[in-house]
């Protein structure tokens, strides 16, 4: 069944010209040329949006900002002859999937909305997958930083563009390069690890490149290297800044060319791979010190980075939920004086620490209830958090948590309880007892008492 497409703008050219342009590449395509005539409509039968800005009555932007109190989930696109920095953030922040400047070319605007569709197939299947292979890609959180990222992620993962992922050890990269891989139409083919640390630095070319017989003193037989079997998939290349110089030369010849040529050979193989890479140590300063080679950071197109544990503690109680189900004991349940030392705890060692320390908590603690005496004495010592007059800490925790997601719903209560996994009743006794019914939302989101400003 062809994709539905709903474009809306006052001009009567524009509406042809699209109409025109997305109805020869297959798609159904209805017009309005009224944002206010739009929202009569039954929007969630189509798959996509694409808006202009200025239009009399009701702009571009007033008409995403109804949309997503309604059909958050919905691919938007806003075009525009007059963009600005403004309008452009403003859009971006109400969560518009694209965003194009007028004049634009027949086959421009057919390339953008296939790769939205296919972005938001790609969301889609995500749900089908078998959980074995949800596991392996699952990243856990919901604060509002792992939400951005989640976005910049599911943006990345289909394109063949490489990745640099930057973050503190244990924070997670690979799990992150593993959903870049999964959320790609090449999560059929393989996904190849590369830990360049842990292999000896006279073996690491071979590794990568292979090797014919005869190479070198004990190659028997042929080999052919790691970048060969990821073909079709996806190389990681963990702790990329351990790699000798030499050898970051080669791998930026493959990245620029994509030819592989075998220790000891002389033919040129062509490799379709994607190298995503991650390191935990600061790039540019590598760089700068020749540690590192500045050509092969700037080949890396796209850059991410990993937050720490610390700054995203409202996560806690989740990634304990889900710690506590991977080792097997799901049934068991920490005490509020245990989860405050947790969110006193600073976690250098981020997420792979916490999941050490419960490990180490549940085999201290017989009845399954983890106490503050089952942690670690680095955790009992720290300083429980100090939350507003009244609260304990994990209620604290809670509370800025909703007013975080809140705010990220710009205050529609509806698609709060959604985010949080909790009914509306549920979250209206929790708004009360936080003292969050009459909280403004902050500058920035649409005012107290505009039309959507809160769900009802």
């Amino acid at each position: 069944m062809a994709h539905r497409i709903c474009v809306i703008d006052d001009d009567a050219v524009s509406c042809e010209f699209l109409q025109e342009a997305l109805s020869r590449a297959g798609y159904g395509v209805e017009v309005f040329t009224s944002a206010k005539d739009a929202l009569k409509a039954d929007l969630s039968a189509y798959d996509l949006l694409i808006s202009d800005l200025r239009m009399p009555g009701m702009d571009g932007l007033q008409l995403l900002k109804s949309i997503r109190q309604e059909w958050p989930d919905l691919p938007f696109i806003l075009m525009t002859a007059y963009g600005s920095l403004e309008t452009t953030m403003e859009a971006l922040r109400l969560g518009v999937w694209d965003y194009i400047s007028k004049p634009f070319s027949p086959d421009s605007i057919r390339s953008m909305v296939n790769k939205v569709l296919e972005v938001r197939e790609l969301r889609r299947q995500y749900l089908t997958w078998e959980p074995a292979a949800r596991q392996e890609a699952r990243l856990v959180g919901s604060s509002q930083t792992m939400v951005t990222f989640y976005k910049q992620v599911g943006m990345v993962a289909d394109s063949w563009a490489s990745v640099l992922l930057e973050g503190e050890s244990g924070t997670g990269k690979e799990l992150a390069a593993r959903a870049l891989h999964q959320l790609s139409d090449r999560r059929k083919a393989p996904f190849v690890v590369v830990h360049c640390g842990a292999i000896p630095e006279n073996l690491l070319e071979s590794e990568l490149f292979g090797f014919e017989k005869g190479a070198f003193t004990g190659a028997d037989h042929t080999h052919a290297g790691l970048l060969e079997s990821s073909e079709g998939g996806t190389l990681y290349l963990d702790e990329i800044t351990e790699k000798p110089m030499a050898l970051q030369a080669k791998i930026l010849r493959f990245m620029q060319d994509g030819e592989v040529r075998r220790l000891g050979g002389h033919d040129m193989r062509h490799v379709k791979v994607r190298i995503v890479a991650a390191t935990n140590r600061p790039v540019e300063e590598d760089a700068r010190f020749g540690r590192f080679r500045s050509d092969l950071m700037y080949r890396f197109v796209v850059r991410l980075r990993m937050p720490a544990l610390r700054e995203r503690k409202e996560d806690l109680p989740q990634l304990v939920e889900f710690f506590l189900d991977k080792l097997g004991t799901s049934s068991t349940r920490i005490s509020a004086e245990a989860m405050e030392r947790l969110l006193a705890y600073e976690w250098p060692g981020n997420v792979r620490e916490l999941e050490n320390i419960l490990h180490h908590a549940l085999l201290l603690s017989p009845f399954g209830l983890i106490l503050p005496e089952h942690l670690p004495e680095k955790l009992r010592q720290a300083e429980p958090v100090q939350g507003p007059p009244g609260l304990t800490p994990l209620e604290a925790a809670e509370r800025e948590k909703i007013l975080q997601t809140l705010r990220a719903a710009l205050w529609n209560r509806s698609r709060t309880a959604q985010i949080l996994g909790i009914d509306r009743k549920t979250l209206r006794i929790k708004m009360q007892k936080y003292a969050l019914s009459d909280q403004e939302p902050e500058a920035g989101v649409i005012p107290g008492g505009g039309p959507g400003a809160r769900g009802k």
